[in-house]
């Protein structure tokens, strides 16, 4: 699982920035978004009942807490910011690099103060190269 998770997260996002990407310009992004979130929503369910675990549907429901709806406020974002960079002219292969390299940096701090993760020096001279390559991309 360890590696599978990545494998899916990268064969994911390559699909999700293709989609992204292609979705035509004219349309309006929330119509767009509001069906994606539907079809999601749909196939959420479906997995929901091949995918077993020691609680029922309705203690799972009981055991929600405000993440649920933080991830729900911030995938809108992550959706209308990628659709909305796309349309204001970012390539595919720049936009998604200077977007994850920004996030990973903006994380350090919140890795460190809210999570107490270890940034050892190897890890500050790879958040210096990071940097450095946000600098080189841009220009």
């Amino acid at each position: 699982m360890y590696v599978f998770s990545i494998v899916m997260i990268v064969a994911s996002n390559i699909l999700y920035h293709i989609a992204q990407k292609s979705t035509p310009d004219k349309i309006n992004p929330f119509v767009s978004l509001t069906v994606t979130y539907l079809v999601a929503a749909a196939l959420s369910m479906v997995a929901l009942l091949f995918y077993k675990t020691d609680k029922g549907i309705i203690e799972s429901l009981q055991s929600l807490n405000w993440t649920a709806f933080l991830l729900a406020i911030s995938i809108l974002g992550l959706e209308f910011g990628f659709l909305a960079a796309y349309r204001a002219g970012w390539n595919i292969s720049v936009g998604s690099l200077v977007a994850n390299i920004a996030l990973a940096i903006a994380l350090i701090p919140v890795g460190i103060m809210i999570y107490k993760e270890a940034f050892e020096v190897s890890k500050i001279f790879g958040a210096v190269l990071c940097i450095a390559g946000l600098i080189l991309i841009n220009r």
